[in-house]
């Protein structure tokens, strides 16, 4: 979980604290699930909103290989639905882009 985050925020304007936060919102929402297991999917998509609050390139990235981008109308789209909303803690994103079609990529 860590380490996926941590490379899509790769030299990008975030603090540690935010990352930590946003993990430990992750781990919490997971957790109040009440699951011994949790499907890969629901994880990805948990990063992916945290993602999308913490910082938008880092959202792109992690996007762009979570959902197996295979052309740039893909990061077209993903890129155009950003442009329109707000970034920061503040946000509430927990279902952009749930209803997309692709799979996780691994």
């Amino acid at each position: 979980l860590r380490s996926g985050m941590l490379r899509s925020l790769e030299k990008r304007p975030v603090g540690s604290d935010q990352i930590e936060a946003a993990i430990t919102r992750i781990k919490k929402k997971l957790l109040a699930r009440g699951e011994r297991e949790i499907p890969s999917r629901l994880i990805g998509e948990c990063v992916m909103s945290e993602l999308a609050r913490l910082d938008h390139v880092a959202y792109v990235r992690f996007a762009s290989v979570y959902r197996s981008f295979e052309d740039i109308n893909e990061f077209r789209e993903v890129i155009d639905h950003l442009e329109h909303e707000p970034q920061g803690d503040d946000t509430r994103q927990d279902d952009l882009f749930l209803g997309h079609s692709s799979q996780p990529g691994g």
